[in-house]
């Protein structure tokens, strides 16, 4: 399957965020902003879920990487259409390049929208480019003291995904910090306990994305409540 290599275009876009957002409501699309720090392991992740999702959405891959374009040729292995955008040193992804991609995108024959935004623990919190939905990486090896250093990373997310959860026996990591502190800062915003390589936790984070895959869809339907009632119960699930 052939990659298309796109560069960042850097201007500023509160007004291209709501645009873009705008144009795949319309269209019936979530698109689903992935965060996290280099090898947290988001693009395994987003793999793990295409599998779960697949059946049920059509799907779509938008890589974002400094330079080159490995991690969206290990997506498009998978007959999933990915376009590989390189921001050529810039720490974020802004909503003005989401604009000049999604044209490259099958959109009519699309649902969700996976964005692997750079990684970064700071610049991608701060930059909306769009997105229905916000999924947050922590995995085990980083380290539990990640909320008290980076707080708006883990305030200004929909989820937070503990990965490499069964890597937790071989590092001094503190669930219970963790925890206590993202409660504190996103009290009402779900946290999952995930390894992509053992599988486990996977079908509780997918079984949550569709979903909020759903509400993105038919806002009609959920406009009384807004995940409150789900992030409540989900927020201890392991």
């Amino acid at each position: 399957m052939e990659i298309k290599i796109l560069h960042q275009v850097m201007e500023w876009n509160e007004d291209v965020s709501e645009e873009v957002k705008d144009t795949l409501a319309s269209r019936h699309i979530c698109m689903i902003n992935v965060m996290g720090s280099p090898g947290a392991g988001k693009t395994s992740l987003i793999s793990a879920l295409i599998e779960r999702l697949r059946n049920d959405f059509r799907i779509s891959v938008i890589e974002g990487d400094i330079a080159g374009q490995v991690d969206a040729e290990r997506i498009a292995s998978l007959g999933i259409p990915a376009v590989q955008l390189n921001t050529d040193g810039a720490c974020h992804i802004e909503a003005m390049s989401i604009r000049h991609i999604l044209p490259e995108l099958p959109l009519d024959d699309l649902d969700v929208i996976f964005v692997e935004n750079i990684g970064n623990l700071v610049c991608p919190a701060e930059f909306r480019i769009g997105e229905s939905l916000r999924i947050t990486l922590l995995s085990i090896p980083e380290g539990d003291d990640k909320v008290e250093k980076y707080p708006l990373m883990f305030t200004d997310t929909d989820c937070l995904v503990l990965n490499k959860y069964d890597m937790l026996p071989y590092f001094d990591f503190d669930e219970a910090r963790i925890r206590s502190n993202y409660e504190t800062v996103n009290p009402n915003a779900p946290l999952f306990c995930v390894s992509s390589r053992t599988g486990d936790g996977l079908g509780a984070l997918a079984a949550f994305l569709s979903e909020q895959i759903h509400k993105a869809q038919h806002p009609e339907e959920s406009c009384a409540n807004h995940g409150a009632a789900s992030g409540n119960q989900l927020k201890n699930n392991h």
